[in-house]
């Protein structure tokens, strides 16, 4: 499993000023956009600008990872072997349909590992898997390129390739098809045990809503959300960011199971209820979460 991903901004490609200021946030990620961020005018002037902030730049503590466009776009090969040169962290793949989409991003990322010499497999794979109605019906099979370690979803796409004219109801919820969606790249995610991000909240200065969102899309299980304006990196991190009262809580269960197991006993009353296995692995998990967090940060 990749680090920690709570945060994943993007930056447009080759601009400099945005960049600047993303390193400055507190974002576990930067994704660096050579896709819907840049003209077709300037994809290979953007290109060579990321290509050098991957052999200049001093990203800290912050994962560099490079929004590829498509390899059936003139500029998708370009792409990887301009900025394979210094290789990022991971490639954000957008709009895979198919498996063979990947395998043919595996196949030539190794081979571009080989020509400049770097660790084989190195490169990991980030998917925003859910932008198009094909991609979507095939969402449970793109996690088997071993490559993959977080996957996504696009509603803005999306709602674009199926010709919906909005993708939430007035009160902001999503509608059915894109919360299908959402609950398929959830759900593939954790099937193949790989960071499950949820998509982006473009109205960036409804910071409640935002946060209404990234507490829903914790409870659920996604471990990171996407952003596109520096102003939701904070709500996003503390969203799912483990709470320090949860965390002792589930310390303090760990420790119950640890006396209930000495007794020979799996399933027993914490706090007024019943808790077995499951409970035991949920809190497990958390301590871990938050263990890995604290020592990012």
């Amino acid at each position: 499993m990749a680090g920690i991903r709570r945060s994943l901004h993007f930056v447009p490609g080759a601009n400099e000023r945005m960049l600047s200021r993303a390193l400055t946030t507190a974002a576990d990620a930067l994704l660096l956009d050579l896709e819907d961020a840049v003209t077709p005018a300037r994809k290979e002037e953007a290109r060579g600008v990321v290509a050098g902030w991957l052999r200049d730049v001093d990203f800290g503590r912050q994962e560099r990872i490079v929004r590829m466009n498509p390899l059936d776009t003139p500029w998708g090969h370009g792409d990887l072997a301009e900025v394979m040169a210094t290789p990022p962290d991971a490639i954000l793949v957008p709009k895979p349909d198919t498996l063979e989409d990947l395998t043919l991003i595996d196949r030539e990322l190794s081979r571009l590992e080989r020509s400049h010499s770097h660790p084989p497999g190195k490169v990991e794979l980030i998917l925003i898997a859910g932008e198009t109605p094909l991609g979507t019906l095939h969402l449970p099979t793109l996690t088997a390129c071993p490559r993959v370690t977080g996957l996504s979803w696009g509603a803005e796409d999306l709602a674009t390739a199926v010709g919906a004219s909005r993708n939430r109801d007035e009160s902001g919820v999503w509608l059915p098809p894109f919360e299908h969606c959402r609950t398929m790249a959830l759900l593939t995610a954790k099937a193949a045990n790989v960071q499950a991000v949820d998509a982006v909240y473009v109205d960036f200065r409804d910071t409640a809503g935002l946060a209404r969102e990234c507490q829903q899309g914790a409870t659920l299980g996604f471990t990171g959300k996407l952003s596109i304006h520096p102003s939701q990196i904070d709500v996003i991190n503390e969203a799912f960011t483990p709470d320090p009262a949860e965390v002792s809580r589930a310390r303090e269960l760990i420790e119950a199971f640890d006396e209930a197991h000495a007794e020979g006993r799996m399933a027993f009353t914490f706090e007024g209820a019943m808790v077995d296995a499951p409970h035991l692995q949920r809190a497990r998990a958390l301590v871990a979460r938050a263990a890995a967090i604290t020592v990012t940060d």
